[in-house]
């Protein structure tokens, strides 16, 4: 038996199926980190930091294979080789929402944890609670590191996108992982502002507002097994 006939499940479920895809250990990762458009090999790599070279050339080779991912090079003076989602790809969203959605659920599911822009911006378009934003029509952009974000909120929708932004009503300028720290983690934005972490420029009142759009859901109870023997006595 070969390689890949033992990595494959040879089950008919389309679940099982899905799992030939996209099992593998980071595949789900490199689909994520191409959600929001096309990027260099050196930025995936320096958007999964604990991907080795070899894996990541392993992972985007049979993503390619299985028509989830597609090459394509830049004309001259730039012949820089990118790598984006296919149409069919880029369906899989609502795979990461779902997954996100209940595994945040998870007691042990820790959100001060690194995070890069691509899953932080999914996170906004998942957790997103229209209620919260009932009323709001507002732009926010982001600047981390190299890359620009801007976000919409108009008729109860949130629109997140990777795109250049001349204005918005609130900008927010900081890692990831900051960001993230005020919307899901729990720390004061006051705080992490004046430590020089995460900057935020223009209407304050309605950055404030903005992190407090993505509520988390409960946790799960997730019983023991003493606690299971002692209900079953």
């Amino acid at each position: 038996m070969n390689e890949t006939s033992r990595r494959r499940y040879d089950d008919a479920c389309a679940t099982a199926h899905a799992m030939d895809l996209i099992g593998e250990r980071w595949a789900l990762l490199v689909i994520r980190e191409l959600m929001f458009g096309p990027k260099r090999f050196s930025d995936l790599r320096a958007d999964l930091p604990g991907i080795s070279a070899n894996v990541l050339t392993q992972r985007l080779e049979g993503l390619e294979a299985a028509g989830i991912v597609a090459r394509r090079k830049l004309p001259p003076p730039t012949p820089v080789q990118l790598y984006e989602l296919t149409e069919w790809g880029a369906e899989a969203e609502p795979i990461f929402q779902s997954l996100g959605r209940w595994a945040a659920r998870s007691p042990l599911h820790d959100p001060t944890l690194p995070f890069s822009a691509s899953s932080l911006f999914l996170s906004f378009r998942t957790m997103f609670d229209p209620a919260r934003a009932e009323g709001l029509a507002a732009s926010i952009g982001f600047r981390i590191g190299k890359e620009r974000f801007l976000v919409r909120i108009e008729d109860g929708r949130l629109i997140a996108e990777r795109r250049a932004f001349e204005a918005a009503d609130a900008v927010f300028a900081g890692t990831a992982s900051a960001i993230a720290a005020v919307v899901y983690g729990g720390v004061p934005m006051a705080a992490i502002t004046e430590e020089g972490a995460l900057v935020v420029e223009g209407d304050r009142a309605l950055a404030e507002r903005f992190i407090r759009l993505f509520p988390l859901p409960d946790k799960a109870e997730i019983a023991s097994t003493r606690d299971v023997v002692a209900a079953e006595a």
